[in-house]
């Protein structure tokens, strides 16, 4: 009997730690997931993970199919480390 292989998917997850005003911020898209942080780390990490996913797809390449090393270089490059 052939089974089929449930397809795999990747995602990015941004945690904020940093919120101190109460407001309870999450922003959700099909490649990634940003959780809490003070409204400026909640931008930046969104920004970050955007432009991540834009850059991966002007290379032909997803979350799915690119290298780790890959996806580091580029989440680190747009999040001005």
């Amino acid at each position: 009997m052939n089974r089929i292989e449930p397809q795999k998917k990747a995602h990015l997850v941004g945690l904020g730690l940093d919120n101190k005003d109460g407001h309870k911020r999450i922003t959700q898209a099909e490649d990634f997931s940003i959780v809490g942080g003070s409204e400026e780390t909640h931008d930046r990490m969104t920004e970050t993970a955007i432009k991540t996913v834009e850059d991966l797809s002007k290379r032909g390449k997803t979350l799915h199919n690119a290298e780790h090393e890959e996806i580091r270089d580029i989440i680190l490059k747009n999040s001005d480390q």
